[in-house]
This record gives C-alpha cells, sequence and structure tokens, in this order.
C-alpha cells in the first residue's frame, strides 16, 4: 500500500510540474526534486533516483496516457497537450481501493485532538469516498454534486515553502501585481502557509519592504529556496495573526474594532448559521430583523461579504465602514442608472 500511495503522489507532483507555465521544460533533476520535496521535505538526492522517474513517465503515458514528451532545444519535458491533466483522468480500482483504505483508517481519529482542526476536510473527503461506494455508475453527478473549486495554480510550491518556514530560509521569488500586471522578484522569509477560498497565501517578512506581507502562490514564478537564514518578527504569533480578519487580510498595524449591523429576518438566519466570524454575537432580535456585532479588523473581505446581501443588511457602526459601503452602493447606482 504504501509503494502505490508513493507512486500515485509522485504522479500528481511530475504533473504539476509539466503544467507550471511559470517553469516550462522540467528537467529531469527538477522533476526528481519535486517528488523528493514533497514525499520527504528534501531534494538531496537519498530517496529517488532518477530511474524512479523515468518508470514512473513511462507509467504515466501507459496507463494514464499522458502525454509527456522530452524537448531537446529545451532540455526538459513536457505535455504535447497544454490541456492535459492527470487530475481528469479516472482513478484506477486500485487508486479506489487504497484512497477508502486511507479514508476509512482516517475516519476512526477524526475526533481525536490532532485532527480537530482538519476536521471539516476530513469530514468532506469521507463523504466523496462513501458516495463513491454506494454509486460506482459514472452517472453519479446525476443524483449527487459536491462543490468543487477552480484547480489554482501555485500548489507545487506549498511542499518548498513548508520546508523552508520550518528551516528559517530566505526565499526568492517572482511576483505578478493584480493592480500594475508586472512582475517583480521578490525576498522573503516564510512565516505561515493559509488556504482561502481554494486559494494559498503565504505570509511572509519581506526583506526589501520590511513588514510582512501576503502573497497569494498562484501569482508566483521561478522560486528559489535559499540555505540562507532569514529573520523572523518576534511579534509575529501564527496562532493570534488572523484572530480579528476574515478572509486572508491581516495587519500587525490594523486594530480591531467592534462593528454592528442589523439583518433582516432571512437573511439574519442565514448570518446566524453561518457566521462571518468567530467573535459574531446577537445583540438584539425579533420578528423584524436581528442586530449583530462583530470584533474584527475592516477589511476587503468583510465589506464584499456585507455587501453580498444588499439591501438586506444595513451597517450601524464604526462610521468609516458605513460610508465606505455607502461609497460603493453609489458606485453601483451611477453604473446600472448611468
Amino acid at each position: 500500500m504504501p509503494h502505490i500511495k508513493n507512486a500515485l503522489i509522485r504522479y500528481r507532483v511530475l504533473d504539476k510540474c509539466l503544467r507550471n507555465t511559470y517553469h516550462p521544460y522540467p528537467s529531469k533533476m527538477d522533476l526528481r526534486q519535486a517528488c523528493e520535496e514533497a514525499l520527504y521535505g528534501d531534494s538531496s538526492g537519498e530517496h529517488i533516483c532518477d530511474s524512479t522517474i523515468e518508470k514512473d513517465m513511462f507509467a504515466m503515458r501507459m496507463e494514464h496516457d499522458a502525454p509527456i514528451k522530452y524537448s531537446k532545444k529545451h532540455k526538459g519535458y513536457y505535455y504535447t497537450n497544454p490541456e492535459f491533466s492527470i487530475n481528469e483522468v479516472p482513478l484506477s480500482d486500485d487508486d479506489v481501493e487504497s484512497i477508502q483504505f486511507a479514508v476509512s483508517t482516517l475516519a476512526q481519529f477524526r475526533d481525536s485532538a490532532i485532527f480537530k482542526q482538519f476536521g471539516f476536510a476530513l469530514n468532506k473527503i469521507v463523504d466523496h469516498v462513501n458516495v463513491s461506494k454506494e454509486s460506482q455508475s459514472e452517472e453519479v453527478d446525476q443524483y449527487v454534486q459536491f462543490e468543487t473549486g477552480n484547480t489554482s495554480t501555485g500548489s507545487d510550491f506549498l511542499a518548498p515553502l513548508l520546508s523552508a518556514i520550518k528551516k528559517n530560509n530566505i526565499v526568492y521569488f517572482d511576483y505578478e501585481s493584480f493592480v500594475s500586471g508586472n512582475r517583480k522578484r521578490r525576498k522573503v522569509t516564510p512565516l505561515l502557509l493559509k488556504e482561502y477560498r481554494n486559494r494559498w497565501y503565504l505570509i511572509s517578512s519581506d526583506m526589501v519592504k520590511g513588514k510582512i506581507i501576503t502573497y497569494g502562490l498562484d501569482r508566483m514564478g521561478n522560486l528559489n529556496v535559499t540555505d540562507q537564514n532569514g529573520e523572523k518578527p518576534k511579534s509575529f504569533n501564527p496562532d493570534l495573526y488572523f484572530k480579528h480578519s476574515i478572509g486572508i487580510t491581516a495587519s500587525d498595524d490594523a486594530i480591531p474594532v467592534e462593528i454592528k449591523f442589523k439583518a433582516k429576518n432571512v437573511a439574519a438566519k442565514y448570518i446566524d448559521s453561518q457566521p462571518f466570524h468567530q467573535s459574531q454575537k446577537v445583540m438584539e432580535s425579533n420578528v423584524d430583523f436581528t442586530i449583530f456585532s462583530l470584533f474584527v479588523q475592516i477589511s476587503e473581505e468583510l465589506i464584499r461579504e456585507l455587501l453580498s446581501y444588499g439591501g438586506k443588511v444595513e451597517v450601524i457602526a464604526p462610521t468609516n465602514l458605513r460610508d465606505e459601503l455607502n461609497n460603493r452602493v453609489d458606485e453601483m447606482y451611477k453604473i446600472y442608472n448611468g
């Protein structure tokens, strides 16, 4: 079983490398190092040899019809069909059996302390596998449809970044700004990896800007993990950094404030059943509306959550948040009534 599991992981890693547009045409050494990082946390060559990578690519061609070719011009491997992904290939019976065995084992421990923080993700996996066991038909999606997120690039950086965090290594990468569209080289000390809405983010100490900056992994390229040791800010505490934040926006400089908002009856039920934040409390409730309070940092994510309820939610305090929402509503009005 471990042999099968390791091979499946290597296939996924190789697939990500071959689809990585930021680092096209990976060499055999690049592929081996990526697999070693994912499985063992280092790339010394002690655990995986070049022949294993060759056998893996041969198996991917034979078993999954992966269109892998070698480019003499670029001295690296690539997919002749750039749209191909092994993630779209149906699982074999052995794959399903391996996953079901692993899930059954994990399910026994989902209430234990070590798995508490991953309970939601683990429950989703168990649900998926249980549904698959009930129906082996390809038409299972006619009866059950799970929520799925768009495939996000950058997840192949998770293993090397995690290793850099553990070893306190400085890393370099190119980063594309959503605002300007330009790509710049960054030098940071990685501090924390965080997932939000199917995207991964790196919270880091930027050594040029001299402050903590959040970078999206999907906008990174040409990642280079060095052997140099970085310096972590003494004030940074991963358990507390996002305590008063909603989403991925957080800052040591931002001060959390009490936010009060009124929600009409139906909207209030949704908000009460899926709170914006763990600090959310009901201050007043009647048949027409409910008044909630939050103690959080004001962020773009919070503003978007409040706006998503349209006229069913009204911010009472603070004034600056109320004014910001009012300005955005005015902008929307001009767009639709201009």
